[in-house]
């Protein structure tokens, strides 16, 4: 029996509504091990697999929902919104036609003049190393991009050989990273830098093109099938700064996890604590933050798999809004839900960054561009105190007392700091748009890397993502609309609170880093439980396209790290970076320093 949904028009998205809030019911157990590797087996086959697909999908609502579900809404294919120009508070504008060097410039006269960290003193509180110490102990004289890369290599290969190793890296190339850094430390030696990103390591995620490397998206197969014969367009924009580009992160095989459990490259190490999961897909990039290897790295956000991963490690995670970087050099692992994002040791990493890596090539085919970018004054001050921040409490509170009671804390201190007011307001059918966008996502990726999958892939990949697949093959082209339907829906729920209020605010996660499981790191794991509570919070930045941040405002009983998510109005990254700064400067002094950290500067 489907579900008949009510006009969009005649729901209450008001203070104390009726709607009704779904909880999270996953009807599937953990597995890993040889049972996962049994079960995938029979769901592979043709008669038996149909019969229990058929259930599995029953029992997780697919065919309540999308099956057999009744809309009166039209289906939307593509997260896009009008090109408008946003009234932001204290952001300047940036000229689309400026060179990546002219708008990380630009992104300094942003910043406050004085930055936390100081080469001369000792803080008396753990701090990470920002891009601004980078330049400023490079243009010292005192240490060289090649002294820092040096230092580099050695913690990636001590990391490498600690307990059971980290599992950061894929793949990195020495020589070429001595080689980047040679090149920027003679231009610093001739004052001929070429911004302040010139020298400073940055990682990249293995499922954008960066060259040497192949790009494998973390199988053993499927850079055999597609070469990466050309940079990203994010990637040239970072080379175009004199970044060095440290070599490709590990991440969940495909994206298809929200663990970073590789079968093949290992499982990424939570730096808090090693025998804990890092969170996925883009593992690799925020553990390499998070233990000092570098102060930003790209990643890949398609389902939370930069804010996740970034929360979990205790670091900054600034997912964009959809179109606002290139995605071109990006693997099409789906079309109308990934992003490209940061991953960055503060905020204002996060900025210079994003200022450095958005935008298009001319070369890129069939782009509408966005509007024009603002980025924001970071400055301690009560401007954000105009800001209003909606709040579904039920939707809050679904999630860890632990996480619940750090994030009510950290809204508490905002509001009571800088006088932002919270609206409490309603959010529908947020599970439901979870199961929405996971049926668009699996369509998306089944589409474009299934064929190739099932014809070299398969026999070599890793049981969890075989699974996946095997779900994914599942979904029928109504179940898909049905799902396109639903995204119109929560388009228009999230527009209707956008009329009254700047930012949605909520955790980033269900559920902090879990322990890392022996019997999953032969053949990988299914826990869908732990997965549909990670990603909670996070599917309306993919699924709807907008653009979101995390920050750390917390540990849990165990130390392991706590994240706050902000999501803004279609183009408004200039407020939520804004609204991330002001948070940050509240805990920067309760951070606490991770299990696994190198000091790559003193």
């Amino acid at each position: 029996m489907g579900r008949f949904f009510k006009a969009v028009e005649e729901m209450d998205l008001s203070e104390g509504s009726k709607e009704e809030y779904l909880h999270a019911n996953v009807k599937a157990p953990r597995m890993a091990g040889y049972f996962v590797k049994i079960f995938t087996w029979v769901l592979e086959s043709r008669l038996i697999g149909r019969i229990l697909m058929h259930i599995l999908k029953g029992s997780n609502l697919i065919h309540e929902l999308f099956t057999y579900g009744h809309y009166m809404e039209p289906p939307m294919y593509f997260p896009k919104y009008p090109d408008q120009e946003l009234e932001e508070r204290e952001a300047i504008s940036i000229d689309l036609i400026s060179s990546p060097p002219e708008r990380v410039n630009k992104a300094l006269s942003c910043l406050p003049g004085h930055s936390l960290n100081d080469l001369t003193t000792n803080v008396p509180f753990f701090h990470r190393w920002t891009i601004r110490d980078f330049s400023r102990a490079y243009a010292s004289g005192n240490i060289t991009p090649t002294m820092v890369v040096e230092r580099f290599l050695s913690a990636v290969e001590e990391s490498s050989k600690s307990y059971a190793g980290m599992s950061i890296f894929i793949n990195y190339d020495s020589s070429d990273i001595l080689k980047q850094a040679a090149e920027s430390s003679s231009r610093y030696a001739r004052g001929k830098s070429l911004s302040i990103l010139d020298g400073v390591p940055i990682a990249v995620k293995d499922e954008i093109d960066c060259l040497p490397y192949p790009t494998t998206g973390g199988t053993t197969w499927l850079h055999k099938v597609r070469k990466a014969t050309d940079d990203a367009t994010c990637v040239k924009h970072l080379r175009a700064c004199g970044s060095i580009l440290v070599g490709k992160t590990n991440m969940h095989e495909l994206g298809m996890g929200t663990s970073g459990i590789n079968p093949h490259y290992g499982p990424t190490r939570n730096p808090y604590n090693i025998e804990k999961i890092s969170g996925g897909s883009s593992s690799g990039s925020a553990a390499a933050v998070s233990a000092g290897l570098c102060p930003a790295a790209l990643g890949v956000d398609g389902g939370g798999s930069v804010r996740m991963p970034a929360a979990l490690c205790g670091v900054v995670g600034l997912k964009p809004t959809f179109g606002r970087i290139s995605h071109y050099g990006i693997l099409p692992l789906n079309w109308t839900v990934g992003m490209v994002g940061v991953l960055a040791a503060t905020v204002e990493d996060a900025l210079i960054v994003y200022a450095a890596i958005y935008g298009h090539l001319p070369s890129d085919q069939f782009v509408s561009l966005p509007p024009q970018v603002k980025l924001p004054s970071l400055q301690i001050n009560r401007s954000v105190g105009d800001l209003k921040l909606a709040k579904y409490t039920k939707w809050f509170d679904d999630c860890d007392e632990g996480i619940s009671k750090a994030c009510h804390h950290a809204l508490d201190l905002l509001a009571g700091e800088y006088g932002c007011k919270i609206l409490e307001v309603t959010l529908p059918e947020i599970e439901e748009m979870r199961l929405a966008h996971y049926v668009t996502i699996g369509c998306e990726c089944n589409s474009s890397v299934g064929p190739a999958f099932k014809k070299s892939g398969m026999e070599v990949s890793g049981w969890d993502a075989r699974f996946a697949f095997c779900v994914y093959r599942s979904f029928s082209s109504k179940e898909f609309l049905n799902a396109q339907r639903l995204r119109y829906r929560q388009m228009h729920y999230h527009m209707e609170i956008f009329k009254k209020a700047d930012v949605i605010v909520t955790p980033t996660t269900g559920v902090t880093a879990y322990s890392i499981q022996e019997d999953a790191l032969k053949y990988g794991e299914l826990d869908y439980i732990n997965g549909a509570a990670l990603v909670r919070y996070q599917v309306a930045g993919n699924f709807l396209g907008l653009p979101a941040i995390t920050v750390p405002v917390g540990y849990d009983k165990s130390g392991m790290p706590i994240g706050l998510q902000f999501i803004g109005r279609p183009w408004s990254e200039a407020t939520l970076l804004r609204l991330a700064f002001a948070i940050e400067a509240l805990f920067l002094r309760r951070y606490k320093r991770p299990e696994i950290f190198y000091d790559l500067l003193s």
